[in-house]
């Protein structure tokens, strides 16, 4: 069963992009068919595994619209077992144009409904706001990673996300989870880092995932090359990192997926 994973934070600059590039190509590694969507008119997905932007015709805009399908729009990476969905410039026009559309918010949805079956994961890069981009992503996944990085404004905004969160879970998609909060930009030196790692894990307890991302320079250079971190450098400790993550969300889902057939049996 396919499982479609937003990931999500208003704020900027947490590592959601990052985390979108090597959490898909981690899990392409081990052995699942992934799609990495890149909702974000910046295009960092797009670029950040070998893209560029500028020569994308068919993207996430066209899907959208429903000027094309999306299947029309994947284009196969490097990276083993990891397609795109790329971004371009037009992006941003999306959301001017889906303000007066029916059903406005269920554009992404009904676009995957074609191809959603041919992947283990379909990974969701959303832009850094809660506009129609994000609401169609949230609107279109079954769950939700929010990155937070490990700062001191860390939590300034977390109310309002999780708060949007609810919301779309009443009126829009009722079957959205959280799948976990993702602690980012870890620096072990920094008592400030420790401090907001206990926090965090404080408030949220369960909802925060084991693994933490530490910040590391071949994870910050990767992008610059075009490449997933798995490609740039297997044994970096960033690709370790999403390696562990790219793990326990496969674990996780297996489990639910086991209880729940059993449940139905």
């Amino acid at each position: 069963m396919t499982k479609i994973i937003a990931i999500a934070n208003q704020k900027g600059g947490v590592g959601k992009t990052t985390t979108a590039i090597n959490l898909s190509a981690c899990l392409g590694v081990l052995e699942k068919k992934v799609l990495l969507i890149d909702s974000d008119p910046q295009a960092n997905s797009t670029s950040g595994v070998g893209f560029d932007y500028e020569q994308i015709k068919i993207g996430t805009y066209e899907c959208l619209i429903g000027k094309n399908q999306a299947s029309e729009a994947v284009l196969h990476t490097s990276s083993p077992n990891l397609d795109l969905i790329p971004a371009n410039i037009d992006l941003v026009a999306a959301e001017i144009e889906l303000v007066d559309a029916k059903e406005r918010e269920f554009c992404l949805r009904k676009s995957l409904d074609t191809i959603k079956d041919n992947y283990d994961y379909i990974i969701i890069d959303c832009a850094p706001s809660l506009g129609i981009l994000t609401l169609n992503a949230l609107a279109a996944a079954d769950s939700v990673i929010v990155p937070i990085q490990c700062e001191y404004f860390a939590l300034e905004g977390l109310g309002k996300l999780l708060n949007t969160i609810k919301i779309i879970q009443q009126r829009l998609n009722n079957n959205l989870v959280i799948e976990g909060l993702l602690l980012t930009m870890y620096d072990t030196r920094l008592r400030l880092s420790n401090q907001v790692v206990e926090e965090v894990k404080t408030h949220f307890q369960d909802m925060v995932f084991k693994t933490i991302i530490h910040r590391n320079v071949r994870l910050g250079e990767s992008p610059s090359y075009g490449e997933t971190i798995i490609i740039h450098d297997a044994a970096s400790k960033g690709a370790i990192n999403y390696l562990n993550l790219a793990n326990e969300i496969i674990t996780k889902n297996e489990k639910i997926n086991l209880e729940s057939n059993q449940e139905n049996e």
